[in-house]
């Protein structure tokens, strides 16, 4: 089964190995049709901490690597 990528931007990187990566995502109102923003926060590995704050990133899933942290990042858009 392949991993999920997702496309974000850091909101945070106060915490030594991780980062929260915010990701927007557009939906449809079933009845009125308009679209609107989603958005929702992924804590991510960071190992060397080489990504601050508003880098666009590309996170990956993974297997869990704390009680939060399920995703790592891949690159720098």
């Amino acid at each position: 089964m392949p991993k999920r990528k997702l496309i974000g931007t850091i909101v945070s990187d106060k915490s030594q190995k991780t980062v929260v990566v915010k990701v927007e995502r557009i939906k449809e109102h079933p009845k009125y049709k308009k679209r609107y923003k989603v958005f929702k926060k992924y804590k991510a590995h960071n190992e060397k901490g080489d990504y601050k704050v508003g880098d666009k990133v590309v996170i990956e899933e993974c297997r869990p690597i704390s009680k939060d942290k399920k995703w790592r990042l891949i690159k720098k858009v």
